[in-house]
C-alpha cells in the first residue's frame, strides 16, 4: 500500500518519554497482507487475541502447508463490498467469546498497520456480522505496538476522508 489512507488529525499522538503511541477506543487499520486497505477496529484490552470478521471460512492444504480462505465485508454497515482473502493457517484454537461461548477458530498471522506503524499479530477468524466493528484489536497486538488506549477518544490516529475510493 503506497499511500496511507488515514489522515492524521493530531500531532500529540505519541509520548516521547514512554515511547508509546496514544490511540482511541476505535481506530482505522490496514491489513496489507490480506489486500484490505482499511478496516475499523475496536480496541479491546479485555481480549487477549485480535479477531477479524470472516465468513465462508475454508481450510485447505497446498503442498505441505495449510491455508485458510475466507471472505470479509471490510466496511461497517456495508455488505455489498466483499473481499476474498487467503492466509497461512497458524493453528485452530478454542476461544471463549465475550458472551462465554467456546468457539474453535482459525488463527492467522498477518501484518496490521495503524497510521503507518506495522505490527505482526495473530488474528482469529470469526463471524462478527452482529457486531458494530469488523475487527477487534486485543492485548497481545497492543503490547507489540506499544499503544496506550484512551477509551474516552476515538480515531486519535486520524480518519479516512474518502472511503468509496478504497475498495473500488
Amino acid at each position: 500500500m503506497s499511500k496511507d489512507p488515514v489522515k492524521n488529525k493530531t500531532k500529540e499522538k505519541s509520548n516521547p518519554r514512554s515511547g508509546k503511541t496514544l490511540i482511541g477506543r476505535s481506530e482505522w487499520c490496514a491489513l496489507p497482507d490480506l489486500g484490505l486497505p482499511a478496516v475499523k477496529a475496536r480496541i479491546d484490552t479485555g481480549a487477549r487475541t485480535s479477531a477479524l470478521h470472516a465468513f465462508d471460512i475454508q481450510v485447505f492444504k497446498k503442498g505441505e502447508h495449510k491455508y485458510v480462505r475466507f471472505k470479509i465485508h471490510p466496511l461497517q454497515r456495508n455488505n455489498q463490498i466483499i473481499r476474498e482473502c487467503v492466509a497461512p493457517l497458524v493453528q485452530k484454537r478454542t476461544v471463549i467469546s465475550s458472551n462465554g461461548e467456546r468457539e474453535n477458530r482459525c488463527v492467522i498471522r498477518t501484518t496490521l498497520v495503524f497510521a503507518g506503524c506495522p505490527i505482526s499479530a495473530e488474528v482469529t477468524l470469526t463471524s462478527r456480522h452482529k457486531m458494530r466493528f469488523r475487527m477487534l484489536l486485543g492485548r497481545e497486538a497492543l503490547k507489540k505496538a506499544r499503544f496506550v488506549v484512551d477509551p474516552a477518544k476515538s480515531l486519535v490516529l486520524g480518519n479516512i476522508s474518502d472511503m468509496s475510493s478504497l475498495y473500488d
